[in-house]
């Protein structure tokens, strides 16, 4: 339940700071004294857009902070899943809006989205406004009583998980015939684009050998002419061999007398025989090149044609051709296989849809079976709250196809009178009567929800004497199990709280003020009798409403 309510430069008020109790409380004040403003500040806790100009003027930040019990409410999985803190008994929602237009959102300090303070407000408190009221035309809202009433989630949820694994198989489908129709008008292109890569037949590595031959024999002459040369200078009885040959024999003769001389000997002796292979390759190698023109044409000619698929298909390598034509190969295979592929995904689809079927029926008849039970708790309540010859029914039909909420839409159907068929509610209601409904259906779903708060605003609309009595013992009696709070005009309604709180303008100070305070039981009788007979307060007005507080309890 709502604890406490804490509200710093929102609006006409700069601080506001006012503790809540279990059961039903009513909120009055006089048309202007600022009662929206404090259903606004729980409206921004609840999640709702925030605007700059809410920011009371002159100021740089506003917050608003409510505390809530939360013992007997099973959160702790949604604080686990959303890595909050969890407190067993309390939580704190705070929302600060800065001049500047940011925005922020904190849960037990928190910092937290606004989606995710959507789902927790959602799950502490309900706040019924007048615009509500509209939403009972709604069919989706119509729907959403009747589930609520049924308890039907686990039957919903495993309805939904079935229709979106339906949906993405449908959309799979109509993919894959997407693709197989424009491959299908692709396959010739394809197919000649992949048997010129395969005709092509290319190897890993082939360029780069063949472009070295190609440098090779574009350079032959000129390869023969310095290798013969190097040789020559190698191997000439005047160069340099023969000196080094000279020289390690001279070493050898004096090794056995000097030490040092074994390691000379053995350094220059490896290194003439290192020079004399290094030149004996060399005069191999030149004697087996030859300048081959026709090879040369050949290797062009090859070189041209993978430069051209290259350049054609916007790769850099062979190994990307390569890549190229086993994607074309993939896509080919997955051409002539398309028709296979879209039949078992069809069978999947099929029985995904009868799957999808069999549990909207069973979602409907999960509605169906608590039609009865609704139709006659709210043809009491109705009776109760003068409009006696009530007639309420729940329509049901299927419409054309499958939607997350199952195959039914569902029509609330309404009559005042005897002597006038039933027919939708926003055709043939008027305000008072839809007031009067939307009570019965919070005070029949209060306790099926779940829900530990609930938030009337200016429900009574359209009611007075009796009648509004009625509506303040329905709200009385939904109080003993949940918490309630309802901002009413109706001295009737007023009488019924266990706790009363008025709010009101201080025009004493240097700027109009909204505040509330919580009444004591002679502030009570004095805002009562005003509710009655005006700003003039009479002595009949103060007895009456002293009575109509004795009397309800």
């Amino acid at each position: 339940m709502l604890k406490s309510l804490y509200v710093l430069n929102y609006a006409l008020i700069s601080e506001l700071n006012i503790a809540f109790d279990a059961g039903f409380s009513v909120i009055t004040g006089e048309t202007g004294a600022g009662k929206s403003i404090i259903i606004g500040a729980l409206s921004l806790i609840l999640g709702q857009r925030a605007e700059i100009k809410l920011i009371k003027e002159g100021t740089e930040k506003c917050v608003i902070e409510a505390e809530f019990d939360i013992r007997n409410h099973a959160l702790r999985d949604f604080f686990e899943k959303n890595a909050l803190d969890f407190d067993e008994k309390n939580c704190i929602i705070r929302r600060e809006l800065t001049a500047a237009g940011k925005s922020r959102a904190f849960v037990n300090d928190s910092p937290v989205s606004l989606n995710v303070l959507r789902d927790l407000s959602l799950r502490l408190i309900d706040i019924h406004s007048q615009h509500e009221n509209l939403l009972l035309s709604d069919e989706l809202y119509q729907l959403n009583i009747v589930d609520i009433y049924a308890k039907n989630a686990a039957v919903l949820n495993d309805y939904r998980q079935s229709y979106f694994d339906w949906r993405k198989l449908d959309d799979e489908l109509k993919t894959l015939k997407k693709t197989a129709e424009k491959q299908l008008k692709d396959a010739d292109y394809i197919r000649f684009q992949y048997e010129q890569l395969e005709n092509a037949r290319l190897s890993e590595g082939e360029q780069e050998e063949l472009e070295q031959e190609q440098r090779l024999l574009n350079h032959a002459e000129e390869i023969k002419t310095e290798l013969h040369r190097a040789v020559h200078l190698l191997t000439d009885e005047q160069m340099n061999l023969s000196l080094l040959r000279e020289s390690y024999n001279a070493v050898n003769k004096v090794q056995n007398y000097a030490s040092e001389a074994k390691s000379w000997y053995e350094r220059l002796y490896s290194s003439y025989i290192e020079l004399k292979d290094v030149a004996d390759e060399m005069a191999a190698y030149e004697e087996r090149i030859a300048f081959d023109p026709e090879r040369l044409l050949q290797i062009n000619e090859r070189l041209n044609n993978i430069y051209s698929l290259q350049q054609k298909y916007k790769v850099a390598s062979v190994a990307g051709l390569l890549e190229l034509k086993e994607r074309f190969s993939v896509d080919l295979l997955r051409i002539e296989s398309f028709d296979e592929e879209i039949e078992a995904l069809e069978k999947r689809l099929s029985e995904k849809q009868l799957e999808v079927e069999n549990k909207a029926a069973s979602l409907s008849d999960s509605r169906k079976s608590a039609f009865g039970a609704i139709e006659e708790y709210l043809i009491n309540q109705l009776v109760k709250l003068g409009i006696p010859n009530i007639q309420f029914k729940i329509d049901i039909h299927n419409l054309p196809g499958y939607t997350e909420n199952g195959r039914d839409e569902i029509s609330f159907l309404f009559s005042a009178n005897k002597n006038r068929s039933v027919q939708p509610i926003a055709q043939i209601a008027s305000g008072g009567e839809i007031s009067r409904l939307m009570l019965s259906i919070k005070a029949m779903i209060a306790h099926k929800s779940g829900l530990p708060t609930i938030i009337f605003d200016e429900i009574d609309t359209g009611v007075s004497g009796e009648i509004a009595h009625r509506m303040g013992d329905i709200m009385q009696q939904i109080g003993k199990d949940i918490q309630v709070l309802t901002i009413t005009h109706l001295p009737q309604i007023a009488a019924k709280g266990r706790h009363h709180y008025r709010v009101y303008k201080d025009e004493h100070s240097a700027e109009t003020e909204t505040r509330i305070i919580r009444l004591t039981e002679s502030e009570r009788q004095h805002e009562i009798a005003a509710m009655l007979s005006g700003k003039t307060i009479t002595d009949a007005a103060l007895n009456t409403a002293k009575e109509m507080l004795k009397n309800s309890d």
